[in-house]
């Protein structure tokens, strides 16, 4: 694909500081203190938690208490901690953190978030790429780490405009490195952030190392010969597939009412906890993320009102032309045990440079912030094979 970011013009970069106004988090208390919570589901029973029909009132009343204790002072000072800024790219303000490493010739990498997450995925991350180092690495392996917000996403608000698909969202993100004057640099990504550095990939502008993935949404073409080729493993994933699609209802309707959706997530921070049910894996019971890291996710998109400009991204990419181009540039996966499977063979067909594949017995889909070193060392150990 024609690289088009060649001639790059300059970028005016902001220094940011997430700063939310004391009103603002009493108004969030407010609104929890004055939850209605739904009628329990007809399968729920007593205290327990029966995810069947969705979140259960039994979870969402521990996670109002702990809301309401929720130290948001301390958490913008965390966040703060990292240097922020934002720019303007094609109109869209694009807010990022970005922190140089000590070491002399660390790597550029870009680390592309999940849904419904953000920038603040990765906190847990940044000081064992930056400095690897002090976490049992080499100095050899260091990054310097950009974290953008997705357009629509965090605090890269608000959406200005329609068409913001992967591709485009791709572009913006080789655009922003190049501002910040990385000539060559790779990217790793999650879920929406796997596809969006599988579309980097594809577009392969100059210097563009290589992309280290959690996921390759790669799906039977319908050849009886793929299906000789599987492993027994392999049949678990495609089981795994299948669960997901039964209970994975926010995919349909963002891709087709984004907007609708909103208006009860922006009004209510217990129903936009409440949708945001894939940080529990939707209550099957192998999540490992925290109720006090799914707090301060949520935490951050109600208080940047973001769930219009994230939901809406699954719209743009459902009326988006479908590319059935191979990913040719040099592409790592990391399996986590209770994330989605890749299938490899259905990977390889549509990426032909797989340099790198590892499987972790622990973990699942939100693995940044599971298992944040188990991601940051592999991160490393794909980037070293390609030097």
């Amino acid at each position: 694909m024609e690289n088009t970011n060649l001639t790059p013009s300059p970028i005016d970069i902001r220094p940011f500081t997430v700063s939310v106004a004391a009103a603002e988090v009493a108004d969030l208390h407010d609104r929890l203190a004055r939850t209605r919570l739904p009628q329990p589901s007809p399968t729920e029973t007593g205290g327990a938690e029966d995810w069947d029909a969705g979140t259960p009132n039994s979870y969402l009343r521990e996670a109002i208490a702990a809301w309401k204790e929720f130290d948001w002072a301390a958490a913008q000072e965390r966040i703060n901690a990292a240097p922020h800024f934002t720019t303007e790219i094609d109109g869209q303000t694009i807010h990022f953190i970005h922190v140089r490493s000590a070491h002399e010739g660390a790597t550029p990498l870009l680390l592309a978030h999940t849904y419904p997450g953000s920038a603040v995925d990765y906190l847990d991350m940044i000081a064992q790429l930056t400095d690897p180092v002090a976490h049992g690495g080499r100095a050899e392996d260091a990054f310097d780490v950009v974290i953008p917000d997705a357009p629509g996403y965090g605090f890269s608000q608000p959406l200005a405009s329609a068409g913001w698909t992967t591709a485009k969202v791709a572009a913006a993100y080789d655009r922003l490195m190049r501002g910040l004057g990385y000539d060559s640099y790779g990217i790793h990504g999650s879920d929406n952030g796997a596809m969006v550095a599988r579309e980097l990939g594809l577009q392969n502008p100059d210097g563009f190392l290589g992309l280290h993935v959690l996921q390759l949404f790669s799906f039977p073409s319908g050849d009886p010969a793929e299906f000789e080729k599987l492993e027994p493993q392999d049949y678990a994933g495609l089981e795994h597939m299948q669960w997901f699609q039964s209970v994975g209802g926010y995919n349909t309707m963002n891709a087709s009412r984004p907007q609708t959706v909103a208006v009860g997530l922006s009004d209510s921070p217990i129903g936009l906890l409440a949708y945001s049910e894939l940080f529990n894996s939707f209550g099957n019971g192998t999540s490992l993320v925290p109720l006090e890291k799914i707090l301060l996710e949520v935490s951050v998109n109600w208080f940047a009102n973001a769930a219009s400009g994230m939901s809406r991204s699954y719209l743009e990419n459902a009326r988006a032309e479908a590319s059935e181009a191979v990913n040719q540039a040099p592409t790592g996966v990391a399996v986590f045990k209770d994330d989605f499977q890749t299938i490899r063979v259905f990977a390889e067909r549509d990426n032909s440079n797989i340099v790198h594949w590892s499987r972790f017995d622990e973990g699942g889909h939100f693995a940044a912030l599971e298992r944040p070193e188990l991601v940051a060392g592999d991160i490393r150990t794909f980037f070293a094979g390609l030097r």
